[in-house]
């Protein structure tokens, strides 16, 4: 993936990995279940073969997506999101929740199963475990490279 930010900012970083078009939606795609190369290219219409196999390529290269050889004639992989892919749920799950809010057609909702009830995201403290009343972004130093 290339650098279109070079900037000291988690955001900008993190879009260096993942801001490219089409990359979330493969990564919601292997999160949800959609884990051949087919069944990707089918759930995302639209997409090129070849710009799908790049992307995954791209995604295992930065640890976010390991595939397994399941089909040796053809050869053919299944991918799974690694630790750090899987921990990209709760970015989804807040777009889900903007976009039930702000979205004037909406294809999804984030629900409690047991309850049916939407949902929010809540930020609690690392060290005590407690529910955050406000939260604030903070600048942290870092060394130039």
């Amino acid at each position: 993936m290339k650098t279109r930010y070079n900037l000291p900012c988690n955001i900008a970083q993190t879009l260096n990995i993942i801001g490219d078009r089409w990359t979330l939606l493969i990564i919601h795609e292997i999160l949800i279940g959609q884990n051949t190369f087919n069944n990707i290219k089918k759930s995302l219409h639209g997409i090129s073969s070849n710009l799908l196999s790049e992307r995954l390529k791209e995604l295992e290269e930065q640890g976010l997506v390991v595939s397994e050889l399941y089909s040796v004639h053809p050869p053919r992989y299944q991918y799974t999101l690694t630790k750090k892919g899987t921990e990209l749920e709760p970015v989804f799950n807040s777009l889900l929740i903007w976009g039930s809010s702000h979205l004037e057609k909406c294809y999804k909702k984030l629900i409690d199963p047991t309850t049916g009830e939407e949902l929010e995201i809540g930020y609690y403290s690392k060290k005590t475990g407690k529910r955050a009343k406000s939260i604030q972004v903070k600048t942290v130093e870092y060394e130039l490279q």
